[in-house]
């Protein structure tokens, strides 16, 4: 099958985060198996989802990996012009959920699956799931490949580059805040802890760092945006407004260049909130605010001038490589299974995550002879 036929089946599988991959699993493993190729599930704990990994070739010889997800983000809120789970070609583009993050990469490992035949290094087919959602399909399998005999040469994770080789990404740490009020009648406002306002306190502190870095912070120029940023994404709390809140809560996230730590500046954060909440406590003892966690994925920041880099390079016919500031499984498979790692996959990111998601075909056809090439350095 071309990339782009078995790119139209992957998406007709509605793998949305929230619901089971399975069904697109199983359609994995037999066409693998119709192919002799062996693969293996690496289930959840609740079994209703699983990574899939396969090797082809000699098993006792370092190879390569080639990593892709099988989650897609929701279509809920978005205008689509057509179903978003039923593939269309139409003036050299195919549309779907999906089509560039990232089936159109895992389509085209599956296209080459054919073309393999006798390999002297092996290829591992590593696909996981839940990486829209903190990259945590993924973590059982490296921890499984950080024990393997042989540790791979490196890893080519297919994110939508346009092929370029990307050798760094983002260090992504994401807290909750809970915060814990004391409610009243707003005509006795100050005998209260209005949560919803100790949450600003706290968001506007959050911002201040955001800004503190954008003006002064260490920079990379490799990133499009070349400092560490902070974001605050989502904040609710209060029910109407003759009551003081009891109870806010807010989602944040730091993405940081690797010169910066963003555990040290969670611990401001935290160290902001110790502060607030002796203020909260001394009108009532039972308040306070609570961190909770939500996700953490670490950078990616491959030397250029590492093997696998330049081989990326020469696979893709280019001599440029990036940083991008959105985050990856690349950071874990370098962190957790110590393999060396670059991005590199067919689609813009630009298309990622909108209504009427796209690739070019021409994409496919690049990663398909990026592949290809691999293949032949693998024979």
């Amino acid at each position: 099958m071309q990339t782009r036929e078995i790119l139209a089946t992957l998406i007709g599988f509605d793998t949305v985060s929230a619901r089971s991959n399975l069904g697109l699993i199983e359609w994995v493993e037999r066409y693998l198996s119709d192919h002799g190729v062996a693969s293996r599930r690496i289930p959840n704990e609740t079994g209703d989802k699983a990574s899939l990994i396969a090797t082809i070739g000699p098993e006792d010889v370092a190879g390569f990996v080639l990593s892709g997800h099988t989650d897609v983000v929701p279509v809920e809120g978005q205008a689509w012009s057509s179903d978003p789970f039923e593939a269309v070609i139409r003036d050299g583009f195919l549309y779907g959920r999906g089509a560039c993050d990232m089936k159109g990469y895992v389509a085209a490992i599956l296209s080459a699956v054919p073309r393999m035949g006798t390999l002297t290094r092996p290829i591992h087919l590593a696909l996981s799931y839940d990486e829209e959602v903190g990259c945590t399909g993924v973590r059982p399998m490296l921890h499984e490949m950080a024990d393997w005999p042989v540790t791979p040469l490196g890893c080519f994770v297919g994110e939508p580059t346009s092929m370029q080789v990307v050798t760094g990404h983002k260090h992504k740490l994401s807290k909750r805040v809970v915060v814990r009020g004391r409610t009243g009648h707003s005509s006795l406002a100050p005998r209260a802890v209005n949560a919803a306002e100790y949450a600003a306190r706290l968001i506007t502190f959050v911002s201040d760092i955001g800004r503190r870095l954008a003006a002064d912070g260490p920079r990379d120029g490799l990133y499009d945006l070349p400092h560490t940023t902070a974001h605050v994404g989502r904040m609710t709390g209060g029910t109407q407004l003759n009551i003081v809140p009891h109870h806010a809560e807010f989602d944040f996230e730091f993405r940081a260049v690797a010169e910066d730590d963003p555990f040290a500046l969670l611990a401001e954060i935290e160290a902001e909130a110790a502060r607030l909440t002796a203020d909260m406590q001394a009108v009532a003892p039972e308040t306070g605010i609570d961190f909770q966690p939500y996700s953490h994925i670490v950078g990616l920041d491959t030397d250029p001038e590492a093997e696998i880099v330049g081989l990326a390079k020469r696979l893709a016919g280019r001599n440029d490589h990036a940083k991008v500031a959105y985050t990856t499984e690349g950071g874990l498979f370098t962190d957790i299974a110590g393999i060396p790692t670059v991005v590199v996959g067919p689609g813009s990111i630009e298309q990622a995550h909108k209504a009427d998601e796209y690739i070019a075909l021409s994409e496919l056809d690049r990663c398909d002879a990026f592949l290809d090439a691999l293949i032949a350095t693998c024979r």
